[in-house]
């Protein structure tokens, strides 16, 4: 018997039983479609963090001040004011740190803006030019704070799309001036939008040269003092390098050990693996759950094909007294069950790819499914498949034919 006779064949005893069938493959196709809108679900919660941390910018470390303790009352992280100008013109030495390619030392709070009979309350960010690249941020209109504007520390101001919006409306805001801590700022650019990282809206915040926010907006009695310094690695893979240098250079800098740093540096990496693990954690368990319906879809299979031997043990006896070997009758029970287990799989792949584009709508969270996810479920179907009819099919082989053809 030729293969195509062997395909036909089973076809058709899948046809003549097509309730029966679609029963069988009913488990396959909800356990394939689970397992994908699962994975999917986990894989897009992991890719929607990355994305966000990333908006933070570009093989980025993010430097920050140690805690306070004053009366015996710790402060958290960032409490402390160890963070100097001189730190970030340290850093920004080639010769102290060849890996870093980009400083941009930041001093920021929060204030309100006025503009005309408006106002909103925004976070202004002292900085130099370097933080546009630092951040991965680009101007969408007008330009952003250049060298000159540090250096004669200019009244000038980049908003954020968030903030020109509460402020301006619709009308353009390049041009227009704002009040901030009762002085005049000239908006000179609207950076582009980026959206809400994990923690804040990226496009509410108004940067400003940090020689003006320094000398005419910052409240802080030591005006040398930092919040932040974002350093930019030259590349992905001189990531660790610079972080090294970043970290002995300011141990050294500061006349502290690693014991009693009073700074912290983090890193992009860092970051996305603690914001990832719990999905991580969460897409495994649910994943294993709806492995668990794959499972008993295969017994479904391996349930069916064992009735379907029974069923039919006279017309195996007859095949194999009219000359079928061993080897056909158990090929004809297995392209049976494979074909079962690619059907569901098939129906479960155009399940889950419905459920990706649809749940989103419903759940507010990307589903993501890749090429590889979808071929290796439709190949997770086959081995079911094949797994589950290789009992049935031996069992169906070793028939002895006389025996067969004398079965009620």
């Amino acid at each position: 018997m030729s293969f195509a006779e062997t395909l036909r064949t089973a076809l058709d005893a899948i046809r003549s039983h097509r309730l029966r069938s679609m029963l069988t493959m009913l488990g396959i196709l909800i356990g394939i479609a689970a397992v994908m809108l699962t994975v999917g679900l986990g894989k897009g919660a992991q890719d929607q963090v990355r994305s966000e941390i990333n908006k933070l910018g570009s093989n980025l470390l993010i430097v920050a001040p140690g805690s306070t303790t004053t009366s015996g009352v710790r402060g958290g992280r960032g409490s402390a004011t160890t963070l100097t100008s001189d730190d970030a013109i340290a850093l920004a030495d080639k010769a102290v740190a060849p890996d870093i390619a980009g400083v941009a030392p930041v001093s920021s709070g929060s204030l309100s803006l006025e503009a005309g009979t408006t106002n909103w309350t925004t976070t202004v960010v002292g900085t130099n030019p370097d933080w546009l690249s630092v951040r991965a941020r680009t101007v969408a209109e007008g330009r952003f704070i250049s060298a000159d504007d540090l250096t004669n520390a200019r009244p000038v101001t980049v908003i954020g799309a968030t903030t020109a919006s509460e402020l301006f409306g619709g009308r353009n805001a390049v041009g227009q001036t704002v009040t901030a801590n009762g002085n005049t700022l000239t908006v000179i650019g609207v950076l582009a939008p980026v959206g809400s990282s994990t923690t804040t809206d990226e496009d509410d915040q108004a940067i400003v040269p940090l020689t003006t926010y320094a000398t005419r907006i910052s409240t802080n009695a030591n005006r040398n003092t930092l919040s932040t310094i974002y350093l930019q690695a030259s590349s992905k893979d001189s990531l660790s390098a610079a972080y090294q240098e970043a970290d002995r250079a300011l141990l050294t800098s500061h006349g502290v050990t690693a014991l009693t740093s009073d700074f912290t540096i983090s890193s992009q990496q860092s970051l996305v693996a603690t914001a990832t693990s719990t999905d991580r954690t969460l897409t495994v368990l649910l994943g294993g759950v709806a492995g668990i319906s794959l499972l008993v879809g295969g017994l479904g299979v391996m349930n069916i094909m064992l009735v379907s031997v029974t069923e039919r043990i006279r017309e195996i006896g007859l095949r194999k007294a009219l000359g079928a070997t061993p080897a056909a009758v158990r090929r004809q029970f297995l392209v049976e069950a494979s074909s079962l287990g690619v059907s569901g799989g098939l129906l479960g792949l155009g399940l889950g790819i419905a459920g990706a584009v649809a749940l989103p709508h419903f759940v507010h969270q990307p589903v993501t499914i890749s090429p590889l996810a979808a071929v290796g479920a439709v190949a997770v179907a086959l081995l079911i498949g094949i797994v589950a009819g290789v009992y049935p099919a031996s069992r169906a082989a070793r028939l002895a034919p006389i025996d067969a053809l004398r079965s009620e």
